[in-house]
């Protein structure tokens, strides 16, 4: 599996468009329910060292991702010709509890999470990115090589 640290390595350019769309309002994440279906939370993940997603302990994303660790994060979009363009990653989350993790998850936020706040850290599977010029999409496809 591989890191978001490890993707901006393999594939800088796509990494880059990536964290500027992630960073840029909200993005959404799709979870696996308990039963099998899908479930989708608007969130706002945090680009660092790693990808990462504070939440309320509460939340049935959470959850779902404590239960099945898949996961897609897809950014929001302007407009429906594509506005800035559009990313989105897949992989698996882990929650972690290591406070030098945490720090550095604070340290790259654009909010200051609550500190009862749950943190997970996602790898990167795969990325895929989409940029609409003159009505022609650009398309560009990343997939781990683990």
């Amino acid at each position: 599996m591989t890191s978001w640290q490890e993707f901006t390595q393999q594939a800088p350019e796509l990494a880059a468009f990536g964290a500027v769309r992630f960073t840029s309002g909200v993005a959404y994440l799709g979870t696996v329910r308990a039963d099998g279906g899908p479930r989708v939370h608007p969130v706002t993940p945090i680009v660092g060292e790693e990808l990462y997603l504070f939440m309320e302990p509460t939340s049935p994303k959470g959850k779902d991702l404590l239960r099945d660790p898949r996961y897609t994060l897809h950014c929001s979009v302007a407009s429906s010709n594509g506005g800035e363009g559009e990313f989105y990653v897949r992989g698996r989350a882990t929650l972690t509890d290591d406070p030098r993790v945490r720090e550095q998850a604070i340290n790259a936020s654009s909010y200051r999470p609550q500190d009862q706040y749950i943190l997970f850290v996602f790898t990167v599977e795969f990325a895929f990115m989409n940029v609409y010029t003159d009505g022609q999409p650009t398309v560009r496809r990343w997939q781990s090589p683990g």
